[in-house]
């Protein structure tokens, strides 16, 4: 069975790159393209492609928009995002909305096919970018603390009481236990281990 792939993108270049990238492909039934959100709605009406390679960023609706009703109408359509941004933001997205994968548009041709393969088996493709990306920690999200507490973060993972943190730190007792307060409501953790955990998660240790 040969996998039909369908695009949306409003650059014509786009779409004849990539249509020329996968007409040598005998896996692959070419099935046509959109410019915008309105004609790629319209086309499912009647024909049903196995993938959809989707741009986000197109006039009128954008691509996660458009994920998400695709799935909602379609649930047995795989979308594959395609964008030139590597944005985190863009990745949870589209995939919050439904996409099977997220795909850069300079990706090789070898990308493409292994993209379009994985999801037609109900798996999930991200690009090395896409997923360096996601594991890239959103700064904008850590918590604000100050060097000090940093210090004190950092002797708590390596199991310090508080005592012995105050000893080495040179500070009181009740001070070590302030600063421990303020990790854990910064971290909005309710624990120590849940604390370390979070920090771990952040890059923070």
């Amino acid at each position: 069975m040969k996998i039909k792939v369908f695009i949306t993108d409003d650059h014509y270049m786009v779409i004849e790159g990539i249509r020329s990238l996968l007409q040598s492909e005998t896996e692959i039934e070419w099935m046509g393209h959109a410019s915008n959100a309105t004609s790629c709605m319209a086309y499912l009406q009647n024909h049903q492609p196995d993938v959809i390679l989707m741009d986000i960023n197109m006039p009128g609706k954008s691509g996660i928009d458009l994920c998400k009703e695709v799935k909602e109408k379609y649930p047995g359509i795989f979308v594959v995002g395609l964008s030139t941004f590597n944005q985190q933001s863009f990745i949870h997205k589209m995939i919050e909305n439904g996409a099977s994968g997220y795909l850069l548009k300079n990706a090789t041709q070898a990308e493409l096919m292994e993209a379009i393969t994985t999801v037609a088996k109900g798996k999930t493709y991200l690009s090395d970018e896409a997923a360096a990306a996601l594991k890239k920690v959103d700064s904008s999200q850590l918590p604000l603390i100050t060097r000090r507490e940093k210090e004190v973060l950092a002797l708590i993972a390596e199991g310090m009481t508080n005592a012995e943190i105050a000893e080495k730190l040179f500070i009181s007792n009740a001070t070590v236990d302030t600063h421990r307060k303020n990790l854990l409501i910064k971290f909005q953790t309710k624990n120590t281990a849940s604390l370390i955990k979070t920090a771990m998660q952040l890059q923070l240790l």
